[in-house]
């Protein structure tokens, strides 16, 4: 199978060897949780795009990073040209805020696998995001 790349953690694979295993016509993905690590994966080169996160509380985690708020949204879309994917606790509520605070996009759990009719849901919350 041909998959379009790869997303990685930080305790997975560097972002640079994911690279050179996938190689430069592949998209590759970085997990960060605060400003020192979406600045490196910037400088890195590696990456296509960033996750940052939990910007909420999640409870899809055992142990989830802290918490960075919009405010640490904000410092990191003003630090990083790469596209962000705000990830952690966020809810249909709280999706205009987090475009406005920099997201390019964002990436949902409990907000739509515990919906009765998760194709509705997500049409839901593209519309809300104004992506529809």
């Amino acid at each position: 199978m041909d998959a379009a790349g790869v997303h990685v953690g930080q305790d997975d694979l560097p972002p640079a060897a994911a690279r050179a295993v996938v190689g430069p016509g592949k998209i590759v993905g970085f997990s960060t949780h605060n400003l020192a690590q979406i600045v490196a994966a910037a400088v890195d080169g590696a990456v296509d795009y960033v996750g940052f996160g939990p910007l909420y509380a999640t409870g899809s985690k055992a142990n989830p990073d802290p918490v960075v708020g919009l405010e640490g949204l904000r410092r990191a879309r003003a630090a990083v040209r790469l596209p962000i994917v705000a990830i952690g606790g966020i809810t249909q509520a709280t999706l205009p805020a987090v475009l406005a605070a920099g997201a390019d996009a964002v990436a949902m759990i409990g907000e739509i696998v515990g919906a009765p009719d998760v194709t509705a849901r997500v049409r839901e919350l593209a519309a809300a995001a104004g992506r529809l």
